[in-house]
């Protein structure tokens, strides 16, 4: 009897591995925000369903409903992944207020008497880009698809020669930025085509050329002009301080001149003056040693 069992279960595996079935693999896309449901098909005697969630970022989670017990359960999911509606009427799953986190693999597994079945949605999440037209410092259009989800398209109502750049952000999402170039034209009106899959946008603008190119030479000019004055003050005012003080200057001899050549120029009369007095002094001893009469003696 345990032999027959065994053998009986071994059968009962073996049927219900021949009949599982993967109903699918679906590409399924949502617009951030909105809601999404995903279709999970009732079988007949369903005994148990199960949600598989497996998203890019983040950890998975689990919905279940099992019919012997009408019990359901749920693991590591958040409270915006729900059963649409009762799971023993229609075990469909809903994902409210979508978000780039919710982008992944929904697996919906039910088991019925009549075999196993598989669906699987791979879930895009979309993100509009939000679109922004301005002009630039020289007067062009520059036209910006920001944080769209996938890459927007820029397109101009006008032939341009524009190569459109995209930056990355940390959540997925690309800006893209295309910059018209106006050509010399005086007044640019251009519309800036924005495609999406969410929607496309357009939006139009005129720009002028920008007069800062203008302002910036006249400004460089004019600082040039001042500058240039500046220094020729500058120099003017140095050479004429030397040529006044080269004026004012005494002559080299004034400089060299000393008290020394004064008592020079008059050490010769001097001398001369002291030998007079020697040979009058002498004479005037002799007369008075003598007693003769001055007769040589100077005029007093």
């Amino acid at each position: 009897m345990k032999i027959a069992g065994k053998m009986v279960c071994v059968f009962v595996l073996l049927t219900i591995t021949k009949v599982t079935r993967t109903v699918g693999n679906s590409r399924v896309s949502a617009t951030v925000g909105n809601s999404s449901v995903l279709v999970c098909s009732l079988k007949s005697n369903t005994t148990l369903v199960t949600w598989k969630i497996s998203p890019k970022t983040g950890g998975s989670c689990t919905l279940g409903y099992r019919a012997d017990q009408n019990k359901t359960d749920r693991t590591n999911c958040s409270d915006s992944v729900n059963w649409k509606f009762r799971p023993d009427r229609d075990p469909a799953l809903e994902i409210q207020q979508v978000g780039i986190v919710h982008e992944g693999n929904y697996t919906c597994e039910v088991v019925a008497t009549e075999g196993n079945f598989h669906k699987t949605y791979h879930l895009t999440v979309l993100v509009p880009p939000r679109l922004i037209l301005h002009c630039d410092d020289h007067g062009n259009p520059v036209c910006e698809a920001e944080a769209g989800k996938p890459p927007a398209q820029i397109s101009w109502d006008l032939e341009s020669n524009s190569t459109p750049r995209e930056e990355v952000h940390d959540d997925g999402t690309v800006t893209v930025v295309s910059t018209f170039t106006a050509h010399g034209t005086n007044v640019t009106n251009t519309i800036c085509i924005v495609s999406h899959p969410t929607g496309n946008q357009n939006k139009s603008i005129a720009c002028r050329p920008s007069k800062n190119g203008f302002y910036l030479q006249v400004t460089i000019i004019l600082c040039v002009l001042i500058i240039i004055t500046f220094m020729a003050v500058i120099c003017y005012f140095t050479l004429h301080n030397d040529r006044l003080c080269r004026k004012l200057d005494p002559p080299e001899t004034d400089l060299t001149h000393s008290p020394q050549d004064d008592t020079m120029e008059v050490e010769p009369y001097t001398t001369y003056v002291q030998k007079e007095n020697v040979i009058y002094n002498s004479v005037s001893d002799l007369t008075v040693g003598q007693n003769l009469p001055q007769a040589l003696s100077p005029a007093t």
